[in-house]
């Protein structure tokens, strides 16, 4: 046991270890470089775990590994569900019918695609399809960190979706102002702020794309995103009770099989009601995303500590190619999503 009387110190070393390397993530985030590309520390934090896991790996007591372990599996279901005091229902209620139509379509659409591309189309495993799939669908990396444990997936296949999502994400950010401002998207500052908090896959690249073009691009395009995280419950319920059926359908486990519930999405949205009822002082408030922040930075260090860059060679380009076409299907079709969307509401 990773907390038992004879292993506890051990563990907390593994746990302390995560803590340093995220802390220097953080540090580099700040650096005005980075700052200006808008590149989160989660990002960071999974990129120096790789780089670590791949050069001076072999030197980490192993006594240390559940620390690392507990860092990317338990600590990760805490941050997740304090991720909910970003989020306010009042949020999802300002952007309007407009605002949240595009969010559900294209969520469940890009979802779909990417879950059935990944399998039939490219000859993924089901875990990276849907990884990558969540990446960008839902919010870029803290989906793909949220839907790891549901489905119980390794490690490498989630450092595959979320370079995916680092890529793409990336590139969105700079691409959409560019369109808009080059007058191929034909859209006011308020639609175009719809259309990239629907579609592009990073809060953080939500920043980016929306503050290139204005306050209200901005403003909007943070709100509806917003939406799209608060649909990580639902989604993750939804994919629990079909793991669960597919799993019945194929007999294994003698055909008795527990329903996977993601507790942990069920207190997101808890926690998203709390903060709705606006109770708790913006002061505490900010101080617990601080530390959300910091949680989730460990989840993804660690995570990268766990992935060998051999797993990738094994993966190829189709993880790439999949993400690629989620992509341009977020581009194109919600576009046409969006300028539907603000003329129907």
């Amino acid at each position: 046991m990773a907390f038992s009387k004879e292993n506890i110190r051990y563990t907390l070393n593994g746990i302390l270890f995560v803590a340093l390397f995220s802390i220097a993530a953080i540090q580099i985030s700040e650096i005005s470089f980075i700052k200006n590309l808008a590149i989160s520390p989660l990002i960071i934090g999974i990129v120096i775990g790789m780089f670590y896991a791949n050069t001076l790996r072999g030197h980490l007591p192993k006594e240390w590994v559940p620390g690392i372990v507990f860092s990317a599996k338990q600590l990760l279901r805490l941050a997740i569900v304090f991720y909910g005091f970003r989020i306010t229902f009042q949020q999802i209620m300002d952007v309007g019918a407009a605002g949240f139509t595009v969010s559900v379509v294209m969520l469940a659409s890009t979802l779909l695609l990417g879950s059935w591309a990944g399998m039939k189309l490219f000859k993924l495993d089901r875990d990276t399809s849907i990884l990558t799939a969540a990446g960008s669908s839902i919010c870029g990396a803290a989906a793909v960190l949220a839907t790891e444990p549901v489905l119980k997936a390794e490690p490498y296949k989630s450092a595959i979706a979320v370079g995916t999502v680092v890529l793409f994400g990336t590139i969105s950010m700079f691409l959409y102002p560019m369109m808009y401002k080059s007058g191929i998207l034909h859209m006011d500052p308020a639609t175009y702020g719809i259309y990239v908090g629907g579609t592009v896959h990073e809060v953080a690249q939500v920043v980016g794309a929306g503050g290139a073009i204005g306050p209200e691009a901005s403003d909007t395009a943070v709100i509806v995103k917003m939406t799209r995280v608060m649909m990580i419950a639902p989604v993750l319920i939804i994919l629990g009770i079909w793991i669960s059926a597919a799993a019945k359908k194929s007999g294994s486990e003698g055909g008795g099989v527990k329903l996977v519930i993601p507790w942990f999405a069920v207190w997101f949205v808890v926690m998203s009601g709390i903060n709705s009822l606006d109770i708790i002082p913006a002061s505490i408030i900010g101080g617990i995303n601080q530390v959300d922040t910091f949680m989730l930075t460990m989840a993804m260090t660690a995570l990268g500590m766990e992935t060998n860059a051999g797993k990738f060679k094994q993966a190829g380009i189709r993880p790439i190619l999949l993400a690629l076409l989620m992509f341009a299907w977020l581009i194109v079709v919600g576009y046409f999503v969006t300028k539907w969307a603000v003329a129907i509401f």
